[in-house]
C-alpha cells in the first residue's frame, strides 16, 4: 500500500497520465452529485417521517428507493474511474496490484447502503457519501468484493450518521490508503505475504490483521505469489550490488561499478511509486536493517 495523494491533485490538475479536466466538466459533475445527494436527503426525510408515524412499511420502501437510486447512478462514480486510478499509475489503492487482483472498481471507503461491524452486525450506511468523491476509492474488484459493506470502527468510537455527521472523529479498523499513517502500518515478508508493521502498536495491529482479511490481502493466492517474485528479484540485486561493492577497488579494481550502478539501478525501478508491488520491494530492503541499503530508497 502506497499513500496516495488525494487531496492536492483534482480533476482538473494536470500531472503525469492524466489530461486534466476542463472546469466547466467537472463543476458538471459535482453539480449533478449535489441533484443526487438531495435525492437522497429527500428520500431520507419521507422515510424518518414515516418512521416517526408508526408506517414501518412505508419506511422501508423510501429505504429501498434510496438503495436502487444508488445503485442506478453507478455510471456517475464510474466517470472518475481514470482519474482515480492515475492517482496510481494504474494500480489498487488497497493491493499495489494492476491484473493480479483483476478488473478495477471504483469502492466506496465508508459503504454507501449498509456498513457492517467485526460482529457482523449491520447499521445504516453512509449513504450521503454515495455520490462524494472524496469516499471514493480504486480498487481491483478482489478486494472491493471481499470487503462489501464491512466497515467496523473501534469499540470506543463516534459513529457519524446524517444528522450527527462526524466522520473525522470516527476511528475505522479498515486502512485507508489516502491516509498516510495507515499506509505505513503494512508491511511484508520474504514468503510474500502482508503483515503489520514492526513497531505497529495492538490497536493498530488489530487494524492491520482484520483489513489483510476482510480485503484478501493474503488470502488471494496470486497476491503473495508475486509479491514473493518481487521480494526474489529485489533481494537478488540487493546482493549482486553488495558483492560487487566488495570487489570494487578505485584505481585498482573499477570493473565492478558498472555492476553496483545496474543493480542499483534495477532496485531503484523496483520502488518506484509508479511500480507494480513497490511497497514489497521497499520493505525487502527495509527488513535488512543496513542504513547503507536504506538510503538506496531514501
Amino acid at each position: 500500500m502506497r499513500w496516495i495523494d488525494f487531496e492536492n491533485k483534482k480533476p482538473t490538475d494536470a500531472f503525469e497520465g492524466w489530461t486534466p479536466w476542463p472546469q466547466d466538466r467537472w463543476q458538471t459533475w459535482q453539480t449533478k452529485s449535489q441533484r443526487l445527494r438531495d435525492d437522497l436527503i429527500r428520500l431520507y426525510t419521507e422515510a424518518e417521517s414515516l418512521k416517526a408515524q408508526g408506517d414501518t412499511v412505508g419506511a422501508q420502501a423510501r429505504i429501498i428507493e434510496r438503495n436502487k437510486m444508488i445503485d442506478d447512478n453507478s455510471d456517475h462514480w464510474a466517470e472518475l474511474k481514470p482519474w482515480l486510478f492515475s492517482l496510481s499509475s494504474g494500480k489498487c489503492w488497497f493491493t499495489e496490484g494492476r491484473d493480479i487482483c483483476s478488473h478495477m472498481d471504483v469502492e466506496h471507503f465508508r459503504p454507501k447502503k449498509e456498513a457492517k461491524g467485526l460482529d457482523g452486525a449491520v447499521r445504516d450506511g453512509y449513504w450521503w457519501l454515495a455520490f462524494e468523491y472524496s469516499n471514493f476509492r480504486a480498487a481491483g474488484n478482489v478486494p472491493n468484493r471481499k470487503k462489501g459493506g464491512w466497515f467496523p470502527l473501534h469499540r470506543d468510537s463516534q459513529c457519524s450518521t446524517y444528522t450527527a455527521r462526524c466522520e473525522e472523529s470516527e476511528a475505522p479498523y479498515l486502512l485507508d490508503p489516502t491516509r498516510q499513517s495507515d499506509a505505513q502500518l503494512l508491511a511484508f515478508d520474504e514468503e510474500g505475504n502482508a503483515i503489520p508493521t514492526p513497531d505497529a502498536d495492538e490497536w493498530e495491529k488489530e487494524r492491520v490483521e482484520e483489513s489483510i482479511k476482510r480485503l484478501k490481502l493474503n488470502e488471494h493466492d496470486a497476491l503473495p505469489q508475486e509479491r514473493r517474485k518481487v521480494w526474489q528479484q529485489v533481494s537478488d540485486a540487493i546482493e549482486g550490488y553488495l558483492e560487487a561493492k566488495s570487489r570494487y577497488k578505485p584505481g585498482l579494481n573499477p570493473a565492478p561499478a558498472t555492476t553496483m550502478e545496474e543493480k542499483l539501478r534495477f532496485i531503484q525501478r523496483c520502488t518506484r511509486e509508479d511500480a507494480e508491488l513497490s511497497s514489497v520491494a521497499i520493505w525487502c530492503i527495509r527488513f535488512r536493517n543496513d542504513a547503507k541499503l536504506l538510503r538506496l530508497v531514501s
